[in-house]
């Protein structure tokens, strides 16, 4: 009896376990095997691209909450570290690479689950503009520490320039994801161990700097960093908690490629742990280390100052490490921005592939290449619906960075909460077989959902401030909560047009809503 078949028979004794029926759960074609769990934690830590979230959100995470920062590091990781045993369990029982649409649909039906995997596929479409827009930014700025050229530095202050540019790391990302598992995993253990190495190089230097005092901000470290209490008021904790999640969104890619995995129950849930740490540990070091290094307040080079904010590790690459070894920060974060830039692409084309394989997407998109065994069709979508997004946006607004980041942390919040909450209610009859069961299939989800639904409410509220993220507004409303809300009322008109157009995967037909059925012995 395999685990996605099983159902109880007349006279049959019950075990006292549980294992899904199927409910019409489908295979996708995909290239099974293709990764182990060393290969699929690093496609983990860099689809998060470690190195990019610190140069984008240090400074911002500063002029929120100052000296407190690495203690909102800490208060992002605990419901992104309880949310993971969510997806953990769930995958035990349904390894689908639909991941938190598929489960969502399982546990609550097919329009929330629709809106869920939504989410995640906006998520990720900010998220890859955001990439490329930071590593064409580094492109250019390490182009000109290699020559010494200021003008050529300067062209990516060029729109036309910087948007071309913008657009070739974007479609050389598309083609290498396109090619498949395998394609992707050797580069990434280059670009991630690259990232790591100088990520250390640098906190040892910055914390060097931050004792000797060179200078006039540096700041001696105090336990009290690690104090949430302290933050000034609770928006300022709230805007920093934002950030702070966004800063740890992009572990789940380790279960979107679950059908890919070796040990497809239980390798990915290992691999996002794996990833969770090192992410959480390479964060504290460098918050505590900058910190040290020059402060967290508004004077330069403080990391709230508006010259360092925007770009933290282009500010400090020559302060801290010197010009010969600052180059090596800039090269790092290139190559974090590209290495997750191409590993981004397996969430979105996933859970695009699973969408449409169950129907509740137009039919074309569930091909698979007969080849590279990818969803092809999704990653060229993908692609191309980053380039829009990043063009649109960067022509609209000169502060589309601040504002779409700002905007990501509420899509990360939405669907990473369904997503607890569905494991919770899923796997509701267990909960009171053992204290395991409890803990890890209830408990953890359920206080991971509820702290991610509160950001989720308080994040709401204050982006309809226009001083929220870069001070812009359309109409007198906050930009960012413009961007935010707007999309996710664009995933609803979309879902109501699938719904015409595929009524049997909305009526339940295709992916059905169920609860485990009892796993039983003859």
């Amino acid at each position: 009896m395999t685990q996605l078949d099983a159902r109880p028979r007349a006279g049959d004794a019950v075990r006292g376990t549980t294992a899904p029926a199927d409910g019409g759960v489908r295979g996708k074609g995909l290239g099974g095997n293709s990764v182990g769990l060393m290969g699929s934690a690093v496609i983990g830590i860099s689809t998060v691209a470690p190195v990019y979230c610190l140069t984008s959100t240090l400074g911002s995470t500063a002029g929120e909450v100052g000296l407190q920062m690495p203690a909102v590091f800490l208060a992002g990781f605990l419901p992104m570290l309880l949310v993971a045993f969510a997806y953990r369990e769930l995958n035990k029982v349904m390894p689908d690479c639909g991941t938190s649409f598929t489960w969502t649909v399982k546990a609550f039906g097919p329009r929330i689950g629709w809106m869920c995997g939504w989410g995640l596929v906006i998520a990720t479409i900010i998220v890859l503009s955001n990439l490329a827009g930071v590593a064409t930014s580094y492109f250019w700025l390490l182009a000109g520490e290699i020559t010494g050229s200021d003008s050529i530095a300067a062209l990516d202050d060029s729109k036309p320039v910087h948007i071309l540019t913008c657009l070739l790391l974007i479609a050389a990302a598309t083609a290498i994801s396109y090619r498949g598992m395998t394609t992707t995993k050797g580069i990434q253990y280059a670009l991630v161990g690259l990232q790591l190495v100088v990520l250390a190089l640098f906190v040892a230097m910055a914390v060097q700097k931050g004792t000797s005092g060179d200078f006039a901000t540096s700041a001696g470290f105090s336990w009290s960093w690690l104090n949430p209490f302290a933050v000034k008021s609770f928006a300022a904790f709230t805007a920093g908690l934002s950030l702070s999640i966004f800063m740890f969104w992009g572990w789940d890619t380790c279960l979107t490629a679950n059908e890919e995995t070796t040990g497809s129950e239980k390798t990915p849930g290992r691999a996002a742990l794996i990833a969770m740490v090192v992410l959480v540990g390479s964060y504290l070091a460098t918050a505590v280390a900058a910190q040290m290094a020059v402060g967290s307040g508004s004077t330069g080079p403080g990391l709230a100052d508006p010259d360092t904010s925007d770009n933290v590790f282009a500010a400090l690459a020559g302060p801290v490490m010197g010009r010969g070894l600052g180059v090596l920060l800039f090269v790092a974060v290139l190559a974090s921005a590209a290495a997750s830039l191409q590993t981004t692409f397996i969430p979105v084309a996933r859970t695009v592939l699973a969408m449409s394989t169950y129907e509740a997407l137009p039919a074309s998109y569930a091909r698979v290449h007969p080849r590279f065994r990818t969803p092809g069709k999704a990653t060229v979508t993908a692609g191309v619906a980053t380039g829009v997004f990043y063009t649109v946006m960067t022509l609209v607004s000169e502060h589309v960075l601040v504002d779409t980041i700002y905007a990501l942390g509420l899509m990360i919040c939405f669907y990473y909460a369904l997503t607890a909450f569905a494991c919770a209610w899923y796997f509701r009859a267990e909960l009171t077989r053992s204290a395991r069961e409890l803990v890890f299939k209830g408990l953890f989800p359920v206080v991971g959902g509820v702290l991610l639904t509160a950001v989720f409410s308080k994040t709401l509220y204050d982006m309809w401030d226009p001083a929220y993220g870069s001070g812009s507004s359309v109409l007198g409303v906050g930009s960012v909560f413009v961007i935010g809300v707007g999309l996710l009322l664009l995933g609803v008109v979309l879902m109501l047009v699938m719904q015409r157009r595929s009524p049997s995967f909305f009526r339940g037909d295709v992916l059905t809503k169920e609860t485990p059925a009892l796993v039983v012995e003859n």
